[in-house]
């Protein structure tokens, strides 16, 4: 890897992001179409950064490895090198191309491992309706949401074992045996997985979600789940929620609760914090946008 010449690094001060009129941002290029698609995005970046700024700031672009060019310069092997993970620690902020899967045992998926090397929790996706798209929905205008993604643990924690596997079979005879699970339809053939769901983990995105909110003047925060089904892992996740919005928000019962209102120390409006099944959520974020999930 070269480091450029000319940037600084982007530090972090006080939970904060301090970024120098020249920062040194870390990309990789990816592997498919990413050697098309990426190029093109420096370029229109730059331009974009030119234009913001009159030519007062500039990115200075270090290219890092991570997938099929990973293993050109490192190794065959090498799909996800150390000091990749090294240098997007160090520098802060990185951005990267589509990842492809490796073929065989190994890293199952280059884009999950990195979540997990980097403890990259939160899947953040602005959803909102830009003027002149066609849209099926009756009012898409009202569309307006942002969606915080659980990024480390339940299914992303991708702990699973392939059907006829003897680790699936053992997990499964363990299960029936010794937890008295009676309810795995067809075990004989079966692929089976874990999903954990921690405390720690629930809260600290929560806590985010909610420090947006207030960042970004918002009117309410949402939990989905399916804790109508998984009680001990979608429900606690409900539950959890409301527990860190309570106990360090300040969260106060609306009728009775579950639901809590919070005030924006910024604003002084209050905040909605408020569940819903995720069937239900699915529903009424296209048919009911304007409730404001």
């Amino acid at each position: 890897v070269v480091v450029p010449a000319q940037g600084k690094k982007i530090t972090l001060q006080n939970g904060k992001l301090n970024v120098p009129e020249n920062p040194i941002i870390p990309y990789i290029e990816g592997d498919g179409i990413g050697v098309d698609v990426t190029p093109a995005m420096l370029k229109v970046v730059d331009a974009a950064v030119e234009k913001a700024y009159k030519g007062e700031r500039k990115i200075s672009w270090m290219e890092i490895y991570t997938g099929e060019k990973s293993t050109q310069v490192y190794g065959q092997d090498v799909w996800l090198p150390a000091e990749t993970l090294d240098l997007i620690r160090e520098y802060r902020v990185a951005i990267k191309g589509p990842l492809t899967t490796p073929v065989g045992g190994g890293i199952r998926s280059l884009n999950v491992a990195l979540r997990q090397e980097l403890d990259l929790y939160i899947c953040l996706r602005p959803v909102r309706y830009y003027q002149g798209t066609p849209s099926p929905v009756k009012h898409p205008e009202l569309t307006d949401m942002v969606i915080f993604r659980e990024n480390s643990e339940d299914i992303y924690a991708g702990i699973e074992w392939k059907a006829d596997s003897a680790d699936a079979e053992k997990v499964i005879k363990f299960l029936r045996e010794e937890m008295g699970v009676k309810k795995i339809r067809f075990p004989e053939h079966c692929g089976i997985g874990i999903k954990p769901c921690s405390e720690e983990g629930t809260k600290r995105l929560v806590r985010a979600a909610i420090e947006y909110a207030i960042a970004n003047d918002r009117d309410s925060v949402t939990l989905v789940h399916k804790g109508n089904i998984m009680k001990f892992t979608e429900g606690a996740f409900k539950d959890w929620g409301y527990q860190l919005a309570r106990e360090e928000f300040g969260g106060e019962l609306i009728d009775g609760g579950p639901w809590l209102k919070v005030k924006n120390p910024n604003t002084g409006k209050e905040i909605v914090i408020k569940d819903v099944i995720a069937d239900a959520f699915l529903q009424q974020i296209g048919l009911r946008p304007k409730l404001k999930y």
